[in-house]
């Protein structure tokens, strides 16, 4: 899974996209989700939802400038935590923990995270809003330091790690985990433009990341085997929200997203609605999870026939 980040699915997939090599190249090597919405604004909810099922909160919904703990109020269908919080306790499930428990192994690559597990303390500020020179992570496109679950455990350190570890966890089957998950920093996802380093930045700068990545993942022996590159963006830009009817809501916008796979004919489209929680799903669906969260709800679509389109 690569994140990208705040834009919207004319600008991306448009003709006038400013990013030819994921609008066209690889557009034409995978199915488009062209009905793919994003769960609410701004970022770190869009984040959460991927790996846990949960809804935004307030906390979440302002970008968890500080790092503060959830308050919880309560339960509610389907699996949910009410309360406010950014930081969720151990007792609230994640899609790692799932992976772990079942002998799955699983990688959060960070881009410029430098130290593994990086997060604020907790009830602290969290300095790493903005970009830095030399420093461009940020704690919110992470989800993975939220979960408490997550953060007291050693696999902390050793699965939420540096992007620069993942060239060489693809070289072989044996060490490409069985879910990559992968934020680059905050001009590389697009966030900023201009970027702190002079880089353009935006869709410019998304294209040339992916241009320098993505044909190692395709190129992969895990990939060539049984792999699935999705490439989604966390939210589109502005206020919008997309259709009601799909569970867990489509408050952060229509934006897409590219299912690339042995199992995918390229140049084709998917118009099913999907959110983020389907995407959870479907992840949980194909290394047979139960489902988390809003991912369990009814009528959720699931990735099905319209996207695994090429049988062998």
């Amino acid at each position: 899974m690569i994140n990208l980040e705040n834009k919207s699915f004319e600008k991306v997939w448009g003709p006038g996209s400013q990013a030819p090599y994921l609008s066209q190249t690889l557009r034409s090597e995978g199915v488009l989700l062209t009905q793919y919405y994003a769960i609410a604004h701004l970022s770190a909810p869009n984040y959460l939802a991927q790996i846990s099922g949960q809804a935004s909160n307030p906390a979440t919904r302002a970008d968890c400038p500080s790092y503060t703990p959830f308050t919880p109020t309560g339960t509610a269908s389907p699996g949910q935590v009410t309360g406010s919080g950014c930081v969720y306790p151990s007792s609230v499930p994640t899609l790692a923990g799932q992976l772990s428990s079942a002998d799955k192994s699983w990688k959060a690559y960070m881009e410029d995270m430098g130290t593994p597990c990086r997060h604020p303390e907790l009830g602290s500020r969290d300095s790493s809003q903005g970009a830095k020179m030399g420093d461009q992570y940020a704690t919110r496109h992470n989800p993975f330091v939220y979960f408490q679950g997550i953060t007291s455990s050693p696999l902390c350190q050793s699965n939420v790690v540096d992007f620069s570890q993942f060239a060489a966890d693809l070289a072989t089957v044996q060490t490409t985990p069985n879910l990559s998950y992968i934020s680059p920093n905050l001009c590389d996802d697009g966030h900023d433009s201009p970027c702190v380093d002079g880089r353009p930045g935006g869709l410019a700068t998304i294209n040339a990341w992916l241009k320098q990545q993505v044909p190692k993942i395709l190129d992969s022996p895990a990939f060539k085997e049984d792999g699935m590159l999705v490439i989604t963006f966390d939210e589109a830009e502005g206020n919008t929200t997309g259709p009601s009817g799909i569970p867990g809501g489509t408050g952060g916008g229509r934006i897409g997203a590219l299912v690339l796979s042995p199992h995918t004919k390229g140049g084709t489209t998917s118009s099913i609605l999907y959110n983020h929680y389907s995407l959870l799903a479907s992840i949980e669906d194909i290394f047979s999870l139960p489902h988390l969260g809003y991912a369990g709800a009814t009528g959720l679509n699931r990735f099905g026939p319209d996207v695994f389109n090429l049988s062998h």
